[in-house]
């Protein structure tokens, strides 16, 4: 075993003040998704758009799985003025939350069904400056943790996973309430989200920026690049190797090349089915018949608040006996939880199934993000967090992203049968547990080469 955690040794980690600053974090990490997601959806299908083309909206998430494109440039970069005050993390959170305020604000003033494009516009924006929040978001919360506290990471996956939940889902379900009183318009509660998000870029200035040997590694780099050749070509070609290809080079070297292959390949699978069912479920639920209340009630609430408990329970549980042994348990889960689904599409819109199906799912949706963060902070180089955690987040948000765009038009080639569409998303999650049980005794010696850090 990796390592045995009592339960007050774990609670005691949540003394820490630094696991509020990654919570807080967390919340602004969640928040763009309703914009683009859950609301959006709601608000595309109030105005008649078919379910194609609301999965077609889907297609900004991408952003989300190339954000590694950029991330070195979140690593090195230093944006002006804002860095001298800030710091290198900071600076880029701030950044990204502006564009994020602005782009809401232009959805409260559009009228969508004759500026459709300038709402997809919007919904690009918001995504493209999300994950690129999002990059430095994950990089602060690793560099956060000294290289001696490798114990406190499931707590600190714990209380972003919680952050994340608390935006998306508790923050998410107020939109759905306002949309449901008298007079009130979807335009009116996007301005109402702009003056959440304002209060949201607060965070940034209660923060402390985390120390860092990033630069001092970044140097060392650069001057072997150089050597005696201080020529501008020369150090030109020192910055790109140390911004592009050095991230790359230590991600292989320090897991070999064919366990690094099986990594990406793993997170790739794991979160295709569970994609496909996030995409459709609000169109499902309002399909099946279900009000904005009471999508509001289980689907936010009621999925944020037990997937908050269950967060703290599954980090407890990947402390004491492993984190991959958390993401075989939370696997198993996505598919029960999808097969719950299916049966609500057959019995109908019964409130008691949907609650029960909304238990299974807050279930999922805490171990899998718990466990999976936490294993993808244990594999990052902390000269290049940023750029190792968007490599590996964005490649498991790639397969969920762009196979997640074509779910409306799945719905629509089974003519609408939702119960085999969620039987289908249950089966997706198989290839996954295969694999990863296939790689589960490496997974294992890498968590154990981790934890011997502390």
């Amino acid at each position: 075993m990796t390592t045995m955690v009592t339960v007050s040794q774990y609670l005691s980690y949540f003394k820490d003040r630094r696991l509020i600053n990654i919570f807080a974090f967390g919340i602004s990490s969640g928040f763009p998704w309703v914009l683009i997601g859950s609301v959006m959806s709601a608000w595309l299908k109030d105005e008649g758009l078919s379910r194609s083309m609301i999965g077609l909206f889907g297609i900004v998430f991408v952003c989300y799985s190339i954000n590694f494109l950029w991330s070195p440039l979140v690593d090195r970069v230093k944006l002006p003025l804002l860095h001298k005050r800030l710091g290198q993390r900071r600076s880029w959170i701030l950044l990204s939350q502006v564009c994020i305020l602005f782009a809401t604000l232009w959805l409260s003033q559009v009228d969508i069904q004759n500026q459709l494009y300038s709402v997809a516009l919007c919904c690009f924006v918001i995504a493209l400056a999300g994950a690129t929040q999002d990059i430095a978001i994950d990089a602060f919360r690793i560099d956060t943790l000294d290289e001696n506290e490798t114990h406190k990471t499931t707590a600190a996956a714990t209380m972003a996973t919680s952050g994340w939940w608390t935006g998306y889902a508790l923050l998410g379900a107020m939109p759905f309430y306002i949309a449901d009183l008298p007079s009130w318009q979807w335009t009116h509660v996007y301005f109402v989200l702009a003056i959440v998000m304002l209060t949201l870029m607060l965070g940034v200035f209660f923060a402390k920026e985390p120390k860092s040997n990033r630069e001092y590694v970044h140097k060392a780099l650069e001057a072997e690049f150089i050597q005696n050749d201080s020529s501008l070509t020369k150090r030109i070609g020192a910055w790109l190797w140390v911004t592009v290809a050095a991230p790359i080079q230590s991600f292989f070297s320090r897991n070999g090349v064919k366990t690094a292959l099986a990594l990406l390949a793993f997170i790739f699978l794991f979160k295709i089915g569970e994609a496909f069912l996030g995409r459709m479920s609000i169109v499902f639920y309002k399909e099946i018949g279900f009000s904005n209340s009471q999508i509001a009630t289980y689907s936010k609430l009621g999925t944020g608040l037990i997937t908050i408990v269950f967060a703290f329970l599954g980090s407890l549980f990947n402390s004491r006996y492993g984190i991959v042994k958390g993401l075989f348990i939370s696997g198993i889960a996505m598919a029960a939880s999808n097969l719950m689904f299916s049966l609500i599409a057959m019995v109908g819109p019964k409130e008691s199934l949907y609650a029960m199906a909304i238990l299974v799912d807050g279930f999922t949706q805490a171990w899998s993000l718990v466990a999976m963060v936490a294993f993808i902070s244990m594999l990052c180089d902390r000269a290049f967090s940023a750029t190792h955690y968007a490599l590996l987040a964005s490649l498991g948000n790639l397969g969920r992203t762009l196979l997640s765009g074509s779910s409306g038009y799945l719905v629509d080639y089974l003519e609408g049968n939702w119960a085999l569409f969620f039987l289908i998303t249950a089966l997706m999650v198989i290839p996954s547990l295969v694999f990863l049980y296939v790689i589960k005794d490496r997974l294992m010696a890498l968590e154990t080469d981790f934890y011997k850090k502390q």
